[in-house]
C-alpha cells in the first residue's frame, strides 16, 4: 500500500501546481549534475571536468560530509571548497539527503536552510541557487517551497526540456550505469541541438566499477564528447538558466 501511495504521490508532484517557464536558449545546452557527492565524484571527475575546461552542478547534502552512502565515502569540507574553487556551482539537496515524500513542507524548508547555513560556512558566504530533489521524488507540498528558494528544481524523470518545462521539476537523464544503456544519447544529443533544448544529466559516483547509481570515468568522457560533438553549450544549471532568462 506504501509503494502505491508514493506512486500517487509522485504522480501529483509531476502533474500539479507546474509552474511553466520557457526553455528557449540561443542553441542547445547540456548540463552536468553529481548527486549526493561521493568523493570519487571529484577526485575521478574533477580532473575530466578540467580536461574538458568545463564546469558541473554539485547537489550536496551537508549532512553526508565525511559519511558514507550506499557503502561509498562521501566528500569532506576541503572537498567542497574544491570543487567551488574549480568554478563549479555547489547547489542544493536537502541537509539530510532526505525524500519530500517523507516531510512536510514545514520541514523541508528547515532542512533547506540549514544545508543553506553550512554551505555558507563552508564557503565563505556562498548562496545556493537550484535544487535536486533527493532519490527524485517531488511531493506536491514541496513545490512551492522549492519556488520561494530557487531559480529551479532537477528531478529525475527521463527527458530533454524543450518549449517550456516546469521549473521546479526539470527532467534529466541518467548518468547511472544502470540507465546509460538504455539510452540513444547520440540522438538524444542531436535532438537536443535541433530543437534549441536542455539536456540536465545527473549521476553519483565515477570509477570503474561503479555502482549501479553512478558511472566509468570513459562513460562521463563519452558523454561530454557526444555534447560537444553536437555543437551544445556546456554549462551549470544555474548559469544555463540564467543564460535561458536574459
Amino acid at each position: 500500500m506504501n509503494a502505491f501511495i508514493d506512486k500517487m504521490r509522485r504522480r501529483a508532484g509531476r502533474y500539479l501546481d507546474v509552474r511553466p517557464s520557457p526553455i528557449r536558449p540561443a542553441r542547445g545546452t547540456f548540463s552536468l549534475s553529481f548527486d549526493d557527492i561521493p568523493v570519487t565524484a571529484w577526485t575521478e571527475a574533477g580532473p575530466i571536468l578540467a580536461e574538458h575546461g568545463i564546469q558541473a552542478t554539485y547537489y550536496v547534502c551537508g549532512g553526508l560530509a565525511g559519511s558514507q552512502n550506499l557503502g561509498l565515502p562521501q566528500f569532506d569540507p576541503e572537498d567542497l571548497e574544491a570543487i567551488h574553487d574549480a568554478g563549479h556551482e555547489v547547489g542544493c539537496h536537502t541537509f539530510e539527503h532526505v525524500s519530500t515524500l517523507r516531510i512536510g513542507a514545514a520541514e523541508l524548508d528547515a532542512s533547506l536552510a540549514r544545508n543553506a547555513a553550512w554551505v555558507s560556512d563552508v564557503l565563505d558566504g556562498y548562496e545556493m541557487r537550484t535544487f535536486a530533489y533527493p532519490f527524485g521524488d517531488c511531493a506536491l507540498a514541496a513545490k512551492a517551497v522549492i519556488d520561494q528558494r530557487f531559480l529551479c528544481g532537477r528531478g529525475v524523470r527521463d527527458g530533454v526540456n524543450t518549449g517550456s518545462a516546469d521549473r521546479n521539476l526539470l527532467q534529466a537523464i541518467g548518468l547511472e550505469s544502470r540507465r546509460l544503456p538504455g539510452y540513444d544519447l547520440e540522438a538524444l544529443m542531436s535532438e537536443t541541438a535541433k530543437q534549441n533544448g536542455w539536456m540536465i544529466a545527473y549521476g553519483h559516483d565515477v570509477m570503474d566499477g561503479p555502482t549501479p547509481y553512478g558511472c566509468t570515468p570513459d562513460d562521463l568522457d563519452r558523454v561530454i564528447r557526444l555534447a560537444k560533438a553536437a555543437g551544445l553549450d556546456i554549462l551549470p544549471v544555474a548559469a544555463a538558466w540564467e543564460k535561458m532568462a536574459a
